[in-house]
């Protein structure tokens, strides 16, 4: 049997190069009819990618998510009509099809998505295949210990970034030999050259030097890609990456290494001279892509009851520690929780869950671009992973978060000490664009605690509903508001605060709860009563309440928050009653902050209990009347 193997591999040679013949006809014809795409980066990883598919790959056409599936990551997504083409080629993508690349309503869009059924990530800004690729590597070796490889397609351009760096790091560090990446060094940038041109030995010795096994292979030339790739097998406890040197516009003579093709598609006469030049194409032939073998996870994830949390009523436990808590009862109940954090597990408290399962932990180091990733990556094999660090530090990982939600993930970021409220750190430990950021992404959730309750609470409704969540948790220890047996639904809110003479609405989140609730007080010693509703659920926001509250309170509405005044609780209220004559009036951090302890940094940033009630007699003319 392994006789006759070796001599189909070997026969298969000549079936190989129609099959690459046949890619590039499609990949022409079909940017050539949508007159738009990127057939010349496309063009330059054909060989690369039918050996890949045709011969290396085991992959399951009427299964895509098969768990032993090999994976494929095109993370130079430019590149998505050489995709759709191998599909095509191996007979589960229509002529038809093909031939509406990048239409309105077509799968075959211009970068792949998962839209199209193959696809499991979208992909297109560069530098984030990799990263994602470690992820589904890291659950294959220490989670569902399945053979499958994951294999990622990278384009030499985006080499030059930073993410690309970190997850080749981490790979290496966790001794990923499942892990293979492939870079279609073919010279050209999209404006220029790239930073080392076809010097594939400057990738060599990089790579090297960061513990990959490296393999230089001419991207053209199917004996050796072959050998190359039944040689991986054979690597233990290392990365391999194939430095592949490629023409770009390869088979078309006038688009061969030229500059000024990127991006672009070929007009009708064009087209018709590549036709003469690529000579007979078999449409008929078919690629064949090899099934894996049938096995399952080692591990089979199950869910159990969840214990129930327990507080004492007079203790001060800061939000981000209850998180902790939450996520290590939750390790208990989900099998397939894990967390992920940035060398901050002592501070976001993950690692309590570390302690508990330190199977289902992964330091992903200072590289939150890489940590995100592969976080995406875990979570399209069934994961559900808390990526937790500083939430100022998630703003550097925004588009790998945007480039995510684009994925249908199942992913729960949780960022902590968050706001002015932290203290003596200054400006650049405090999150103050997280709200926003996280707002604005298309289908997101974003939580907002304020106590050790409502945090454990909360973090058990992110881990039941299949999506992006955002949980923002705080430094400081905090008193406890809840009692155990209450429930944070998400779209909600707590009214916590109310009586029939409320004078106006004080719509808090988080830390500046605490500080609305002790504004309560001492307005309600001056006959001024008010309604303090906890918004705990920023989005989606608890549009019923909110409008139920101001038409009560003289429609007057003032929320205040440990959060830039753009884009935060505020825009969010404000947006419930942007068709209403309804008084909002913001309180939020609007100056650049300084070290100093929270009280002082509350009241220097006019969000403390001081600053709402001067508003409040403000809004309501009390101020005017008492002077």
């Amino acid at each position: 049997m392994l006789i006759y193997f070796m001599m189909a591999a070997g026969a298969d040679i000549p079936k190989l190069k129609a099959l690459a013949k046949l890619v590039r006809y499609y990949i022409l014809r079909s940017t050539t009819k949508a007159g738009s795409g990127h057939p010349t980066s496309s063009l330059s990883a054909v060989e690369l990618m039918v050996a890949l598919f045709f011969h290396k790959l085991r992959f399951d056409l009427k299964k895509p998510d098969r768990p032993n599936n090999d994976r494929a990551i095109f993370s130079k997504g430019h590149a998505s009509p050489l995709l759709y083409a191998l599909y095509a080629a191996a007979g589960v993508v229509s002529e038809r099809q093909l031939d509406k690349l990048r239409n309105l309503g077509s799968p075959l869009e211009g970068h792949p998505r998962p839209c199209f059924k193959f696809v499991e990530v979208a992909s297109g800004s560069l530098g984030q295949g990799l990263s994602i690729g470690l992820g589904m590597a890291l659950n294959a070796k220490y989670l569902d210990k399945l053979p499958y490889k994951t294999y990622v397609l990278l384009g030499d351009s985006e080499m030059a970034e930073g993410s690309v760096w970190e997850a080749v790091q981490l790979a290496a560090y966790y001794k990923l030999d499942n892990l293979v990446g492939i870079i279609d060094v073919n010279r050209l940038g999209q404006s220029q050259e790239t930073m080392y041109g076809h010097d594939v030995a400057a990738y060599q010795k990089r790579l090297t030097s960061f513990g990959w096994e490296v393999k230089i292979v001419d991207g053209h030339n199917l004996n050796q890609i072959l050998k190359v790739f039944d040689s991986i097998d054979k690597v233990k406890n290392r990365p391999t990456m194939i430095v592949a040197k490629t023409i770009k516009g390869r088979g078309v003579s006038f688009l061969e290494d030229k500059e000024g093709w990127h991006g672009k598609a070929l007009k009708e006469e064009d087209y018709q001279k590549a036709l003469k030049e690529l000579g007979k194409i078999n449409t008929k032939i078919k690629g064949v892509i090899q099934k894996p073998k049938d096995r399952l996870p080692k591990v089979q994830f199950s869910t159990r009851k969840i214990k129930p949390t327990s507080y004492d009523k007079n203790e001060e436990v800061a939000t981000r520690k209850a998180y902790g808590n939450a996520l290590k009862r939750l390790g208990a109940a989900y099998q397939n929780i894990i967390s992920l954090d940035g060398d901050c597990k002592n501070s976001t408290y993950a690692e309590i869950f570390k302690d508990a399962f330190p199977k289902r932990f992964f330091e992903m180091f200072i590289a939150e671009q890489n940590m995100v990733g592969a976080a995406l990556g875990l979570s399209k094999r069934g994961k559900i992973p808390f990526v937790s660090t500083f939430a100022a530090f998630l703003t550097r990982a925004y588009d790998q978060i945007r480039m995510a939600s684009y994925s249908k993930p199942n992913i729960k970021f949780v960022g902590s000490h968050a706001g002015v409220s932290i203290g003596e750190d200054g400006p650049s430990q405090m999150g103050l664009e997280d709200l926003a950021m996280f707002r604005s992404l298309a289908g997101s959730i974003v939580l907002y605690p304020a106590d050790a309750v409502s945090t454990e609470k909360l973090t058990a409704q992110a881990a039941k509903i299949n999506g992006l969540c955002y949980i923002r948790t705080a430094r400081p220890s905090t008193p406890i508001i809840y009692n155990l047996k209450e429930e944070f639904p998400i779209g909600g809110s707590k009214v916590l605060t109310s009586s029939k003479n409320d004078v106006a609405t004080v719509v808090a989140a988080g830390i500046t709860l605490y500080e609305a609730l002790a504004a309560a007080k001492e307005l309600a010693k001056k006959g001024l009563p008010i309604r303090v509703i906890d918004a705990y659920s920023i989005k989606p926001i608890d549009e019923k309440t909110l409008k139920k509250a101001a038409s009560e309170t003289d429609n007057t509405v003032i929320t205040v928050e440990d959060h830039w005044f753009e884009g935060g609780l505020g825009d969010a209220v404000l947006n419930v009653f942007a068709d209403l004559p309804i008084k909002v009036y913001k309180l939020a951090v609007n100056k650049i902050p300084t070290s100093g302890k929270p009280a002082q940094l509350l009241d220097l940033e006019g969000i403390s209990s001081k600053a709402i009630v001067r508003k409040v007699e403000e809004a309501t003319g009390q101020s005017i009347k008492a002077g």
